[in-house]
């Protein structure tokens, strides 16, 4: 949330090679990613100040830009991270958050590409995040399954979200905190996270095709599935499956592994976090405490 008033000028912000306070910060009317969601995002979570998979998050956000053929640079925002986590207190903070956006730029609307060159339009904020509790990691969380109505390339993280927000709307209005994506009785994933079930004591989660985000902390948890010597598939698997499942938990930026018990009003095995979804957990915990990142 923005902070009003006077508070407004101690959040540091990026935009377009300036570091300015949030209040100052202009976007034109007429840039594309206002007009057309003609844009790509990215998000590194960081921890005691240090961002954690930072090369993997901005390959993948100059793959989402190649992709859109948006001409930009995204090398320097490493640097622009660090400077914003600094420069807004953060380097001590638990848990945060890098977030990135690039735009293809302003330029009179129109639905193609602009006939002249236009600058990308690049933003980025740093902010904290309250990490979950054991507490409430142990409580578990709960979700609901909805059809998919998103466009055909999930796989690319742009801006337009508004199958995403309406989903993750109707979730919030059910009471819990997540909603999964169905497409055709197939899983595919949560609004802002990936999704994953163990089946038989399997750990399972829909291919990487383009129905659904390549999740960076998706890929990093199925490496410590092979680390502990824990089953693990990517395979396309049914509602019904899911509903069946021994556990489920997301996985993401921001939510780390995160456990849910209860699925479309009903328990899910037990009503309460798994083994295998705590042994994930732990694992993570220990590999973005500051003294496992050293690949970060």
């Amino acid at each position: 949330m923005i902070p009003e008033n006077g508070e407004l000028q101690t959040i540091i912000v990026y935009l377009n090679g300036d570091y300015l306070p949030v209040g100052e910060a202009r976007v034109s009317v007429n840039d594309r990613g206002f007009l057309f969601a003609d844009a790509v995002y990215e998000a590194i979570p960081a921890y005691a100040g240090r961002c954690f998979l930072r090369e993997r998050h901005l390959a993948r956000l100059a793959w989402g830009l190649r992709t859109l053929r948006i001409e930009a640079d995204v090398t320097p925002l490493a640097d622009v991270g660090d400077q914003l986590i600094a420069r807004n207190g953060l380097v001590a903070a638990e848990f945060s958050v890098f977030y990135m956006q690039v735009t293809r730029g302003a330029a009179p609307r129109t639905h193609a590409f602009p006939k002249e060159a236009v600058p990308p339009t690049v933003y980025a904020f740093a902010k904290e995040l309250v990490r979950t509790t054991p507490e409430r990691w142990e409580r578990g969380f709960g979700a609901i399954t909805l059809p998919d109505q998103r466009w055909a390339r999930a796989d690319i993280k742009t801006t337009g979200l508004l199958p995403n927000v309406l989903a993750q709307q109707a979730a919030v209005e059910a009471d819990v905190e997540d909603a999964i994506f169905i497409r055709e009785g197939m899983v595919q994933e949560g609004t802002h996270n990936n999704v994953f079930a163990v089946l038989g004591g399997e750990v399972t989660t829909a291919p990487a095709t383009n129905h659904i985000l390549h999740g960076v902390t998706r890929a990093f948890t199925l490496e410590l599935c092979a680390g502990l010597g824990i089953p693990a598939r990517e395979r396309a698997f049914t509602a019904n499956e899911l509903r069946d499942a021994d556990e489920i938990f997301f996985t993401g930026t921001t939510t780390e592994v995160r456990p849910t018990v209860e699925l479309d009003g009903r328990p899910v095995a037990s009503g309460r976090p798994g083994e295998v979804t705590r042994a994930l957990s732990e694992a993570y915990r220990r590999a973005v405490a500051p003294e496992g990142q050293a690949g970060a």
